[in-house]
């Protein structure tokens, strides 16, 4: 197979599969051979990212990671994706085991937040405990001089019982849940944009999108980096060019 990507998934499967979902819809199609060629690596048996990142007693998830980066790098693909935002709390670790271009979820969205709403002077974040606690997110964006809210003590419940209760559990998305945290950072704390730090938030968005609020949706936002990239690379554009405007070095 020529020009492909993989996928760096199972974190978890059913948000894995809404990445895919949104690239195998926004490509534009008329024939079999117009999508796009990429390996999956549906890893469901990686250990809970939150647990291990709030508690090193716990099972370290990186060399899960490390295995599979290591032998998909041996197939040489283009470029690596890892839609997981807990993950990435490893991303620099997993991009210096290989050659093959890593995008970063977190910085693409912190950027394109940058540029898509640059008069905001804050972000909202709701998230996975995992990446609240690293400050991955947070960092980022306060580097970019800009503030992060994240809510009261009442928003991280509410989060968790959508993330984990609903979505990881039951495979069910509370949409109403899910307006009910966005209309709360909006209205009890001023948020006018709000960023979507797990990819069961952007499940979430995805199958419920019916609501009036703007947001940062960083798995939405890699599935057309995504697109892009393949698409250029399928049509000539050399590898490290094609990538070299999401490898950000900030």
């Amino acid at each position: 197979m020529k020009h492909f990507f993989t996928i760096l998934g199972g974190m978890g499967t059913i948000a894995t599969e809404s990445y895919v979902r949104l690239i195998n819809h926004r490509v534009k199609i008329s024939k079999d051979q117009d999508y796009l060629n990429y390996i999956l690596v549906n890893d469901a048996q990686i250990p809970d990212r939150t647990a291990y990142i709030k508690d090193h007693t716990k099972e370290n998830f990186f060399f899960a990671l490390k295995d599979d980066v290591e032998k998909q790098s041996l197939l040489k693909p283009d470029f690596f994706v890892m839609p997981c935002n807990t993950a990435h709390y490893f991303y620099h670790d997993l991009a210096a085991l290989t050659d093959i271009p890593f995008l970063n979820m977190m910085d693409i969205a912190v950027h394109h937040f940058m540029e898509k709403f640059p008069k905001e002077e804050k972000i909202g974040l709701i998230a996975t405990e995992g990446s609240i606690f690293d400050k991955l997110y947070e960092n980022s964006i306060v580097k970019n001089g800009k503030k992060v809210e994240l809510g009261g003590n009442e928003i991280q419940p509410l989060v968790n019982e959508l993330i984990y209760s609903d979505i990881k559990e039951n495979g069910y998305v509370d949409g109403e849940l899910y307006h009910r945290i966005l209309r709360k950072m909006h209205d009890d704390y001023g948020c006018n944009v709000i960023l979507l730090g797990c990819t069961e938030l952007s499940l979430a968005q995805e199958k419920a999108p019916n609501h009036p609020y703007n947001v940062i949706d960083p798995q939405s936002i890699l599935a057309d980096v995504t697109i892009e990239l393949a698409l250029k690379i399928r049509n000539g554009m050399d590898v490290d060019r094609a990538v070299s405007k999401y490898l950000y070095q900030d």
